[in-house]
């Protein structure tokens, strides 16, 4: 069985991240969404929050399952048994960083490859952080967030979740 990661701090998961786990999910048997802890970073939404959103956006994908990571990411993945990271790049920017991140990953865990999928061209302005502005200021997301998890972000806006 081919087992893919696709992680991500995902604070919160876009439409953008979403593409990537449909298009892994028609490439692997199996993938997690891996939603990450990132110590240099102060989410906008709980570790419990952002597990949630990523369930119900990718409810509809059979194949797929998310979870949470505390730790390295070439562990978590490592003892999953999977054989691919598959991150998405918008950019020469990201390019550049996720090169970096590929080659310590693939140090600390031979056997896991990395795969970088360019972003589909109406989704490379997409990002969790401009998605966390337009919430700061009650804009319409319905064109950013997956539609799975609409309902699950108005649940936390309402403090029911």
């Amino acid at each position: 069985m081919r087992i893919a990661v696709c992680p991500g701090s995902f604070d919160p998961i876009t439409v953008g991240h979403l593409d990537l786990v449909e298009r892994s999910a028609a490439i692997f048997d199996r993938v997690i969404l891996c939603v990450m802890v990132n110590g240099e970073k102060r989410p906008m939404f709980s570790l419990e929050e952002r597990l949630a959103l990523a369930r119900a956006a990718a409810a509809h994908l059979p194949n797929v399952e998310a979870a949470a990571c505390n730790g390295l990411l070439a562990e978590f993945a490592g003892e999953r048994g999977a054989c691919a990271l598959v991150k998405g790049v918008r950019g020469g920017a990201d390019f550049d960083w996720e090169m970096q991140l590929a080659r310590i990953n693939r140090d600390l865990c031979p056997s896991l490859d990395t795969i970088l999928l360019p972003a589909q061209p109406e989704h490379t302005h997409i990002s969790s952080t401009m998605v966390r502005e337009m919430l700061r200021y009650h804009q319409a997301l319905d064109r950013y967030i997956p539609a799975g998890a609409l309902p699950v972000l108005d649940r936390i806006r309402q403090g029911k979740v």
